[in-house]
């Protein structure tokens, strides 16, 4: 199992062929199993990279920093799920250390998600403070390179 989910994090597109020449099984068995992980809630869907710069320039994206207060009988749970259900919230996520919620937000441009920090998420009752981190530019994500290596084509001189 755990080496078909190394695979899939990889490559979600490899046909169960593939996968199965790789894992020395068979397609079937690759099929089962991937619908069991499934039906079990392990793969929760699949998704693609894209390079947001080639396809909007202007698009924006920040992680925002929330201090909240935890609520009595459902800790953070409760204000995880109200912030979860923007559309604009890309991921949320419990952490340790000097705050509480981290927040993955994109929007068309740095005043829509300027506005949407003040607006929506500073008002919800509990946010004790936010700080807004501007994503500038994005070297990998989910451990796929992002920015193309410039290609010096300029060649050697040779004396």
């Amino acid at each position: 199992m755990n080496d078909l989910l190394t695979l899939l994090r990889q490559n979600a597109r490899f046909s169960n062929e593939q996968l199965a020449t790789m894992l020395d099984t068979t397609p079937e068995n690759i099929a089962a199993e991937i619908e069991k992980l499934e039906n079990n809630g392990i793969i929760k869907g699949y998704s693609v990279i894209v390079d947001e710069n080639k396809v909007n320039s202007n698009l924006a994206s920040a992680v925002i920093e929330l201090k909240v207060t935890p609520q009595r009988d459902c800790g953070f749970d409760d204000l995880a799920k109200t912030v979860m259900m923007y559309d604009e919230v890309e991921s949320v996520s419990l952490m340790s250390g000097s705050y509480d919620l981290a927040v993955t937000v994109t929007g068309k441009d740095l005043k829509e998600i300027a506005l949407f920090v003040a607006q929506r998420l500073s008002t919800i009752e509990g946010v004790l403070s936010t700080t807004t981190h501007f994503i500038l530019k994005t070297y990998k994500e989910k451990g796929i390179f992002i920015q193309e290596e410039d290609v010096d084509e300029r060649g050697f001189v040779a004396p």
